[in-house]
């Protein structure tokens, strides 16, 4: 199994955007936070498996280079996009620039975004915030692929949220979870390293739970493109299918995206981004205060057995990127394989990228 460092991966994951035809921004701002999803653990949402996606979208003209964003609607402090198609990180990132700016001077945003590619870890947007002593909330749907409470065929999406809460000297609260048990990308990641899944996860195609990534898929394996045999589980039972359903109203419905079916490509995001300026409720210094009295009182809170400590929410991600930035990012043989052969398929000399 190689390792490379993160800058080896990203290199290696500008390059071949480019030469699938995305701008130099573009493949640049895309690369960084894939690697960044790797460098954190988060690797269902990192250059394997959604890079060879992407250049896929780009050749079939599904991702548009070079788009650029319309504003909508504008208000005081609601904003809706049309992202005409572009990369996903890029659209997202500049909506959530121009939230966190409007949040500034009015106290709040709400933001939606449709007409949108994969954006990839929600937290690598709403964390923008927590610089400005800013809350934020992202949620977005997707195609469905998972069965609601009580069900067998997928017809919700995984329909994942992320919230991001300033701290002061302890490590922010960083929430980033699909609705679903997993993340699609977890058991396609599982697929490729060739692990099972744990009891829970997924329902083959005839709606029988089982532990294979493999039958949540319809062949050729792995896939080349993602298309549903089986279904995941929501997350927590009914409380995972509530929330669901609450995502699918707010990214789905609100921004015009759709939703119950409507989406069938299955790239498309609708995005609901709603940011908090913590000044604008109570003083900021105060309140990440408090964060921090929270933060240390659930730390050194008794744990229970089997439990060494208690962790934050987003605390083993930062615990898992200071250890990638030292030991480097593992790249799943077949993952491996593939970027080779993406690389032959442009002309490009893997070695010397990596050399960089």
């Amino acid at each position: 199994m190689p390792t490379l460092t993160s800058s080896q991966l990203a290199n290696l994951s500008e390059a071949l955007l480019e030469a699938a035809g995305a701008t130099k921004e573009e493949a640049k701002t895309v690369s960084r936070l894939l690697t960044e999803s790797n460098l954190a653990g988060v690797d269902s949402h990192g250059v394997f498996p959604n890079l060879l996606n992407y250049m896929k979208g780009l050749r079939e003209g599904t991702i548009k280079p070079n788009a650029k964003i319309e504003i909508i609607r504008e208000q005081e402090s609601v904003l809706l996009i049309n992202g005409n198609w572009g990369f996903g990180q890029v659209i997202c990132t500049k909506t959530m620039q121009m939230a966190i700016e409007k949040a500034k001077q009015t106290g709040a945003c709400a933001a939606g975004i449709f007409n949108c590619n994969h954006i990839g870890r929600l937290s690598d947007y709403s964390k923008m915030a927590l610089q400005h002593d800013i809350i934020a909330f992202v949620a977005v749907n997707s195609d469905p692929g998972v069965a609601p409470y009580g069900g067998t065929r997928a017809v919700l999406a995984t329909s994942p949220i992320s919230f991001a809460i300033p701290a002061n000297a302890e490590k922010p609260i960083v929430v980033d979870f699909a609705t679903s048990v997993a993340a699609e990308g977890k058991v396609r990641a599982a697929l490729y390293k060739g692990t099972q899944l744990p009891e829970g996860w997924i329902l083959d195609s005839q709606g029988r739970p089982s532990t294979n990534p493999a039958d949540l898929y319809e062949p050729p394996l792995p896939p080349a493109q993602v298309k549903l045999a089986g279904a995941l589980l929501p997350a927590g039972g009914h409380k995972g299918f509530g929330l669901a359903l609450v995502v699918e109203a707010l990214a789905g419905a609100l921004t015009g995206t759709g939703c119950d079916g409507e989406i069938t490509y299955g790239m498309t995001n609708g995005v609901f981004i709603l940011v908090l300026n913590i000044g604008s409720f109570v003083p900021s210094e105060s309140f990440k205060e408090r964060i921090d009295k929270l933060i240390r009182s659930v730390k050194s809170s008794p744990t229970a057995p089997g439990f060494t400590q208690i962790l934050i929410p987003g605390e083993p991600e930062y615990k898992e990127e200071e250890k990638r930035s030292k030991t480097g990012i593992p790249i799943p043989d077949a993952a491996w394989k593939t970027l080779e052969n993406a690389c032959k398929e442009y002309g490009l000399d893997i070695a010397e990228i990596l050399r960089r």
